[in-house]
């Protein structure tokens, strides 16, 4: 499979975060005011920040920013040639999406999803290896972004991640529509549902096949490192560890916000709370070794071992 610095086999992903960020910027901003980003300070600090994390025991991130995210191709592959953390790159599409999507057929948008799979971004050869798509409360201009997701993924065999709200249930409507074009929903990743303390809206999720996306840990949103814990460790309890995979959704450059004030305000928004802080509060609530490696290496290899067009 693809990743920034070329081909990986999945026996080689170890230890996965599967929703994370190099850099996260605003792409208007970093197009015209380039003085506002030095370049090689940022790609020095973000390698190091990968370093930490692959000294905590950290082999690969999955990187789904998107071209609405000021995603940079070529950054983050100065990022990945100066640490030898694994990233995996994706295309796809956030919250912010341009009037030529939503005017299209979903067949034209798929083929941009496609060209990036298959040939590489933005006029690289690096491959995506992930289609990301993000939906908050259903709307009618949803359906199409998320048909155009599903059929590149018919195509490709790419797995999808997705950013849900779970309080608008935004993760039902997701299945619904992957459901409808034929997915198989066990090659989905239900991004965010970590947010979700509701058992019951998490377990059924998972009942239908998906995988979900236990991240945001150290973002300071809806739910506390510690309710997300207890709330991995009781859907341990019932027999899902290997319906989930765990992440941060942080990035050590976010445009705006010094890095120092950042870790004084969110100080676990790093790519080492989950190493550090989180596995060793599954352990202490009795969560077994066996199960902790299903989330962490044993799912994130299974979602991207299951390649292939359908």
């Amino acid at each position: 499979m693809p990743t920034l610095r070329g081909e990986l086999e999945t026996s080689a992903l170890g230890f996965t975060l599967m929703h994370e960020h190099l850099f996260l910027q605003t792409p208007a901003l970093y197009d015209n005011y380039p003085q506002l980003f030095d370049r090689e300070a940022e790609v020095a600090a973000a390698a190091a920040f990968c370093e930490e994390a692959r000294a905590a025991g950290v082999d690969t991130i999955v990187d789904v920013t998107t071209f609405d995210l000021a995603r940079d191709i070529r950054l983050m592959a100065e990022v990945a040639e100066r640490t030898e953390l694994q990233v995996i790159a994706a295309t796809g599409v956030h919250l912010r999406v341009p009037n030529y999507f939503r005017r299209k057929t979903p067949d034209r948008v798929v083929e941009l999803y496609l060209h990036d799979i298959n040939v590489g971004i933005a006029g690289t050869s690096i491959r995506a290896g992930a289609l990301k798509i993000a939906t908050e409360e259903y709307e009618p201009d949803d359906e199409l972004q998320l048909r155009a997701i599903a059929l590149a993924h018919r195509a490709s065999g790419v797995p999808i991640m997705t950013h849900s709200n779970p309080f608008a249930g935004s993760g039902n409507d997701q299945q619904r529509v992957f459901a409808a074009e034929g997915v198989d929903l066990s090659r989905v990743v239900v991004g965010h549902s970590g947010d979700s303390t509701d058992l019951d809206y998490l377990s059924g999720l998972m009942e239908r096949g998906s995988t979900i996306g236990m991240d945001r840990f150290g973002s300071g949103l809806n739910a506390t490192t510690e309710e997300r814990i207890e709330t991995i460790a009781k859907l341990c309890e019932r027999g899902y560890a290997d319906r989930m995979v765990l992440s941060h959704d942080t990035s050590p450059h976010m445009q705006g916000v010094p890095r120092e004030i950042l870790d004084q305000a969110l100080p676990e928004a790093n790519f080492l709370t989950i190493p550090n802080v989180v596995v060793p509060g599954l352990r202490r609530l009795g969560v077994p070794e066996e199960q902790i490696e299903t989330m962490t290496i044993g799912n994130p290899r299974r979602i991207f071992e299951a390649q292939g067009a359908y």
